[in-house]
């Protein structure tokens, strides 16, 4: 296979970079992502550690990180069939950008929420 070697530009309508932006900026592709940091989880695990998510969305999103190559499913040849996901070396990579983005919202949710609050009020009085 040949490596492709030019440099994306997000800003560039029709580069591939965008797609990738667009998967790995999507909600529960970070929140998979990030729980994924800790270890391989099986499915059943992964919906607990995210809570909200259903199993149709779950099972959606890590096939796209499957198939984009961000996750590592692995099945094991036992009965019950056992099927852990982990996090590829492409996936890992992806990881430290992804604590700094999860970080900044751990820190700052309190401000985000307070300028909707006074945004709101703003457009309830005008």
């Amino acid at each position: 296979m040949e490596r492709i070697k030019q440099k994306g530009d997000v800003s560039a309508v029709g580069c591939p970079s965008r797609e990738v932006l667009n998967l790995i900026a999507d909600k529960w592709a970070v929140l998979i992502i990030y729980s994924l940091n800790k270890g391989s989880l099986r499915h059943n695990e992964l919906a607990r550690a995210l809570g909200d998510i259903s199993q149709k969305v779950l099972t959606q999103n890590l096939r796209k990180l499957e198939q984009n190559g961000i996750v590592i499913r692995t099945v094991y040849p036992v009965v019950p069939p056992k099927v852990e996901y982990t996090l590829s070396p492409l996936g890992q990579n992806l990881t430290e950008v992804l604590s700094m983005l999860t970080q900044w919202a751990e820190k700052n949710f309190a401000r985000v929420l307070v300028a909707r609050e006074r945004y709101t009020k703003e457009r309830q009085v005008a």
